[in-house]
């Protein structure tokens, strides 16, 4: 709660529409945790007692409360989710005006005045709470008008990883023309991402495979990243996908500058196929918001992650599973081929990632590392490359090796990870 207040401050201002007699809105969505019920309540009452009006939207994916925060005109959107985490997480992330997602200034000012002494509102001067439900529709169709071209005649599978696309996902590729069988998409508030959606893609493959699907899609918790598997239940990552999209909107003059932006940690085999298909790529550090930053400053339009955050600016200010899924369909749909001839457009490298954990990974630049990954890189030389990346969030630090033979791969992440382990401690 104290938190909402202070967001409420930052980006809505309350005092400076107190002059105009408008209170600020916020829109607060949420994925169908057990936690989000309460924390959702705490969130509203923060915001409403600082002088927000607030629409509550119910549960529904990160990418439609962002399109929802500008398409309604609201001063700041709120979305309760941890994302891919287990249910016994939660998080509270906010957007500012317009649907994107805040700045770290923004953020670290949020955080500066958390639990700031302030002159709260009275009488009817205190926001106002009231359901929006309905909304999803508004964000449904927005989606399906992006898209060139119906589904028609595509049989695919959804995981909806019981999480906030549960609803609205299985009804937009439906509308899409599709015919759909949706899994993961009966949430009971203890079963997000259980064994099901983008981080486990084992029963979607399963059921695509033994239903003859043309492929399957499936999102994570709060449905701002998607993963595909084609009709023989190979797995399609985000590599393949932004590859997909931007070929297709190369070839239809759609891809702005020629250029898509993806991070440091997509795979050196996705850098080459564009730069086979004429197409730049620009590389940022790795998250889906430094891949927004730079897409906003520099003008591009196509930008994401390996992990499935795809970003398609022209429609979305955020990552967006469905939106992906349904241009990654029409794709499909429009070539009259198999998703697996089209995830030919580029041969990954074999990669290997080896997670260190319980290191101090402020110590991830020390002289003997520096020294062991120069060696590598030697090693390797064209044929692959080195990455080490402390985690943003866990005390880790992440060994990525990509080589021409995984067992090449595995053996310099292998004597990556044990320098890590002896001089990061």
């Amino acid at each position: 709660m104290d938190l909402s207040v202070a967001a409420a401050h930052v980006l809505g201002d309350a005092g400076a529409f107190a002059a105009t007699g408008r209170r600020p809105v916020a829109v607060v969505g949420r994925d169908p945790r057990a936690s989000g019920e309460f924390l959702e309540a705490a969130v509203v009452a923060g915001l409403a007692s600082s002088g927000v009006d607030v629409l509550r939207l119910g549960v529904l994916p990160t990418p439609a409360v962002a399109h929802l925060t500008a398409a309604l005109g609201a001063d700041l959107g709120v979305m309760l989710s941890a994302s891919h985490n287990p249910a016994p997480d939660n998080g509270i992330k906010f957007l500012a005006r317009g649907g994107f997602k805040l700045s770290d200034a923004v953020e670290d000012e949020i955080e500066r005045r958390l639990g700031e002494s302030w002159s709260f509102p009275v009488g009817s001067s205190v926001g106002r709470v009231r359901d929006a439900y309905g909304e999803a529709d508004r964000y449904i169709s927005h989606v399906l008008t992006t898209m060139n071209g119906a589904l028609d005649g595509l049989n695919i599978v959804v995981d909806c990883a019981h999480g906030a696309a549960h609803m609205v996902a299985p009804e937009a590729l439906v509308r899409a023309g599709a015919r759909v069988e949706a899994i993961g998409a009966r949430p009971d508030g203890l079963n997000i991402n259980d064994g099901h959606g983008s981080t486990h893609l084992d029963k979607l493959r399963q059921i695509v495979v033994s239903r003859g699907a043309d492929l399957g899609v499936a999102y994570d918790g709060d449905a701002d990243r998607c993963l595909a598997v084609d009709h023989t239940g190979a797995y399609i990552d985000g590599d393949h996908i932004m590859a997909i999209l931007a070929g297709a909107m190369h070839t239809d003059g759609l891809l702005a500058q020629s250029t898509v932006v993806a991070t440091v940690m997509s795979n050196l085999g996705f850098k080459l196929a564009m730069r086979e298909a004429g197409i730049n790529v620009i590389e940022t550090a790795v998250g889906d918001r430094y891949v927004l930053e730079r897409m906003k400053s520099d003008g591009y339009n196509l930008g994401g992650e390996q992990s499935g955050h795809v970003i398609m600016l022209d429609h979305a200010t955020t990552g967006d599973g469905l939106l992906t899924s349904l241009h990654l369909l029409s794709v499909v749909a429009k070539s009259g081929v198999t998703l697996r001839e089209l995830a030919e457009v580029m041969t990954p490298m074999p990669q290997i990632l080896i997670n260190i954990k319980d290191v101090d990974k402020s110590k991830a630049s020390v002289p003997e590392l520096v020294a062991a990954v120069a060696e590598a890189e030697a090693e390797l030389g064209d044929t692959g490359r080195v990455l080490i990346r402390p985690s943003g969030t866990e005390p880790m630090i992440r060994v990525m090796v990509e080589a021409a033979s995984e067992e090449h791969a595995g053996l310099v992440a292998g004597r990556l990870a044990d320098v890590v382990r002896k001089a990061c401690v």
